[in-house]
């Protein structure tokens, strides 16, 4: 199988994409992994060879972050930044899709970009698998509205306003796709990967009949890409108690000197060490006695080791926070985040805020309740029941696109077969 892996969007979007490349490689199949072209060096630092598509993501997330809109009152004007956000970047993408789909059997892609894979697949007749980082087909399960109040909503409200936010979505991509004509193939065939923990959403995993997959791709045991060991943190852990960890993952933060000032009063406070993953945020690393401040870190390798994870809520920290049984402080800031932030908060496994609203203060009072007992014991337990396959069986739903082909015997001119 000659299999064209297209994953857009920030480090959290990448490293499936990564971690899928390499199991199909592995399996004999060949694979084209092709990312955003700033996440290119960080898949071949991988040892997975890797080509640029499509827009920056840190140059989008950067733009995304400047945009007033996205903090104004009126809904609208944030549902209108969010809809633009969406277009930009999409017809380089295909563009860039289209150049290299030519001699693949199967395209696969992540939940970013899946509207321009699926144009491309259409176009050049590939089967397509899209792996979903989040339950983003419209349910009754998953509350549109993360909130106390938006989970008490009618189930089948929530179904209905799902179907709403897609057809903006689709209706916002149109343009930026219409220029690549109307002459498509029917995909041959198509499998939607759920790569999530579907116990978080009660109820979810039977709204998913057919071709949608339960692999916990992003939670499993060997689902993280260890990086090469950094002797400093690791004598740093080594030389002191367990730190907070805190990390911001791809999201821009809009002071970073008075963030890090409020996270060392707080640990300085409790009698805690600090472990600071500054992502893109622009902070500066240090290493001195009681704080650490590095670029990225490696979440099986330190979360194990931690008090707790203090994050953004991304998809693939939560899941890391979730398999080493740390309780979590999801301070969301976009996107899925709020809805992790909610579903943890649900089971007992973390609690929530938004990242705009927290201060020492409330930074306290959360880590207070995280740092409780019966929280500790419920993480420990969550962890305990988490497969190892995931990776292994997303891989599966992808060569279940390609059903075995019984070779054609040859013959002799006399009609015997050689």
């Amino acid at each position: 199988m000659r299999a064209l892996l297209a994953f857009t969007g920030s480090r959290g979007d990448a490293q499936p994409g990564i971690l899928l490349a390499r199991e199909l490689r592995a399996r004999g199949h060949a694979v084209t992994l092709a990312l955003s072209p700033n996440l290119v060096g960080f898949a071949t630092a991988h040892g997975i060879p890797a080509v640029g598509f499509g827009r920056d993501s840190a140059e989008l997330l950067r733009t995304q972050h400047e945009d007033r809109r996205f903090r104004s009152m009126s809904p609208r004007q944030r549902m209108r930044a969010v809809l633009d956000l969406q277009r930009r970047g999409v017809a380089e993408a295909v563009r860039d899709l289209l150049a290299l789909a030519p001699g693949h059997d199967v395209l696969v892609t992540g939940m970013a970009g899946e509207e321009a894979a699926e144009k491309v697949a259409r176009r050049v007749g590939l089967p397509l698998a899209a792996v979903h980082f989040f339950p983003i087909h419209p349910s009754r399960s998953v509350p549109v509205i993360p909130t106390g109040w938006g989970a008490r909503m009618p189930r089948g409200l929530n179904r209905r306003i799902w179907s709403g936010l897609r057809w903006a979505r689709d209706a916002a991509l149109a343009e930026p796709l219409a220029e690549f004509g109307i002459v498509e193939h029917p995909l041959p065939d198509r499998v939607s990967i759920q790569a999530y923990d579907i116990d978080l959403f009660p109820g979810l995993a039977a709204e998913l009949p057919g071709r949608h997959p339960v692999t916990g791709f992003a939670v499993d045991g060997d689902g993280f890409l260890a990086g090469p060991a950094d002797p400093a943190l690791t004598a740093w852990l080594d030389a002191g108690t367990a730190p907070i960890y805190v990390g911001f993952g791809s999201m821009a933060v809009d002071d970073p000197a008075a963030l890090v000032a409020m996270l060392r009063a707080v640990c300085a406070r409790r009698g805690r060490r600090l472990l600071l993953a500054a992502g893109w945020a622009g902070i500066a690393p240090e290493v001195s006695p009681e704080v650490a401040v590095v670029a990225q870190v490696d979440h099986a390798a330190v979360f194990p080791r931690c008090l707790a994870a203090v994050h953004h809520g991304g998809a693939g920290t939560t899941a890391a926070a979730l398999r080493a049984g740390v309780p979590q402080v999801i301070c969301s800031v976009q996107a899925d985040q709020p809805y992790w932030g909610r579903a943890l908060t649900r089971l007992g496994l973390a609690v929530t805020r938004p990242a705009a609203a927290l201060d020492a203060e409330a930074l306290s009072a959360l880590l207070d309740q995280v740092a409780e007992p019966a929280v500790l014991a419920r993480a420990a337990a969550y962890a305990r029941h988490f497969p190892a396959d995931g990776t292994a069986r997303a891989a599966d739903a992808v060569e279940s696109l390609l059903p075995l082909r019984v070779p054609t015997p040859e013959f002799d001119h006399a009609g015997r077969p050689q």
